[in-house]
């Protein structure tokens, strides 16, 4: 998801070859960059985005497959929550650029595009599956976490097994293209058939928001959120076990701080601030 400095956008002659073999009328048009990516490399080629994928930036929390960033544009093709797949290699993939700027306000259309996001169809889905339930995600977060600079691990209840959904998997505020009345999800490397929480518990991170958008959300942009989003049981859930789910997030920002990450040692404050709230 992040990387210490922003990608270089040079490309090598193997990688401009690749690309090209697959699609050779790029070879006479201009590769205009798009900032924005932590990460990866992105270029507009026309009508198309160009994405270089850098596998070895991925962390535990959020992986980098270009692989499945593609099955999942695939899948998702004519719902209007992603952009239309064009073609796919080793570590690369094109898709049909969409207009807008990424995401500041309107957390509404956000509830709604979640929650059409979440309802469809899981069958035989080939992605990961994170852990789900109190005991999974600590028992997977201890593995990884510097517990050095994280608050005590928060207690929390039992949750009931889930029913798995459709996830994102990194659902900041980055990675939204659209405003007030419509908006469309990018940057699919990461997605997953897990528990709808963990999308909802990085889209409302203060941190993570921090981070993509600059300011944490109000009061109202969340309970603007959560109207819209609509599905109780999922809320409900995401409500219990919010003080692990942020301790997650936390230790996310804690890593990437201790790593020097621009910007994580503030974020980091923020996500703490949150894992307290959610227990009071």
């Amino acid at each position: 998801m992040t990387a210490l400095t922003p990608p270089s956008l040079h490309m090598s002659p193997r990688e401009a070859a690749h690309v090209c073999a697959a699609l050779p009328d790029l070879r006479a048009q201009v590769w205009q960059p798009l900032a924005g990516g932590r990460v990866n490399r992105v270029w507009r080629v026309g009508a198309l985005v160009i994405k270089l994928h850098h596998p070895a930036a991925a962390s535990p929390l959020f992986p980098n497959d270009a692989g499945a960033e593609y099955t999942a544009l695939r899948l998702l093709e004519g719902t209007g929550l992603a952009p239309s797949p064009v073609a796919g290699g080793d570590n690369w993939l094109a898709y049909r650029f969409v207009e807008g700027q990424p995401w500041r306000q309107g957390a509404a259309s956000i509830g709604r595009l979640l929650a059409q996001l979440h309802g469809q169809p899981t069958t035989a889905l080939p992605f990961r599956r994170p852990p789900t339930g109190n005991t999974a995600i600590l028992a997977d977060a201890m593995t990884w976490a510097v517990r050095q600079t994280l608050p005590p691990l928060p207690q929390v209840p039992a949750s009931a097994p889930v029913r798995l959904s459709f996830l994102h998997g990194d659902p900041v505020a980055g990675n939204i293209i659209g405003n007030d009345d419509k908006a469309l999800l990018i940057d699919w490397q990461c997605p997953a058939l897990g528990d709808p929480v963990d999308d909802i518990a990085l889209f409302l991170s203060p941190g993570m928001q921090l981070l993509y958008r600059g300011s944490r959300l109000s009061a109202d942009e969340i309970a603007a959120f959560r109207a819209t989003y609509g599905m109780a049981d999922v809320l409900a859930r995401y409500d219990l076990l919010a003080p692990l789910l942020h301790w997650r997030i936390a230790a996310h920002c804690a890593l990437r701080a201790s790593q020097g990450h621009d910007g994580y040692a503030e974020a980091l404050d923020h996500e703490c601030r949150a894992v307290h709230a959610a227990q009071t």
